[in-house]
């Protein structure tokens, strides 16, 4: 996949010196507090190394995001399923330091990968889910364009409580009417 260039980052695709950014946030409970299931335990090196190993492979279907002007690593945001019989596909994101929080890198990456989406896989649909608790997360969604759905109440256990699962979607024609607005 080629490189996709926004104003403050870039998609680019995943490379061996990624290990040592992932490391540094795939055990941290800060940053993976908001993430899938899959972080519930904490990751060996062995995990990062594997799954960066199938990020670089053929098949691979997402990018890291990275400044655009040190290509450094920011974050990932991938299609965690991607079904082009179907038109759609399910995000997955990840902004890895708490440092970069806030500045806008999450709601580009969305941007511009909605972007590649729509217009390069000729996607109908793009979806995500996003726990209650995760209020940066949600006010990203919504700014990049995608609408809430649904919600599954009480899905998720963390901390001594259940949250709600919320689910957000985008269609193509609504990502093209936002874009001639």
């Amino acid at each position: 996949m080629p490189r996709i260039f926004g104003n403050k980052i870039m998609l680019r695709e995943y490379v061996d010196s990624d290990y040592e950014h992932i490391r540094r946030w795939v055990n941290d409970p800060k940053i993976v507090d908001t993430l899938s299931d899959s972080f519930l335990y904490p990751h060996s090196e062995k995990q990062t190394r594997d799954f960066l190993d199938r990020a670089m492979g053929r098949d691979w279907k997402g990018f890291v995001i990275a400044h655009c002007d040190t290509e450094e690593y920011i974050g990932q945001i991938d299609f965690v399923r991607l079904d082009l019989i179907n038109g759609f596909g399910e995000i997955g994101i990840v902004i890895g330091n708490e440092n970069n929080h806030g500045k806008g890198y999450g709601t580009e990456a969305l941007q511009l990968f909605m972007e590649f989406g729509f217009r390069e896989l000729r996607l109908n649909r793009i979806e995500l889910v996003c726990w209650e608790h995760n209020v940066k997360g949600r006010r990203a969604y919504e700014k990049a364009g995608f609408v809430q759905e649904g919600v599954r109440r009480k899905k998720r256990y963390r901390h001594g409580q259940y949250y709600d699962e919320i689910n957000y979607g985008v269609l193509r024609s609504e990502w093209e009417g936002d874009r001639t607005e």
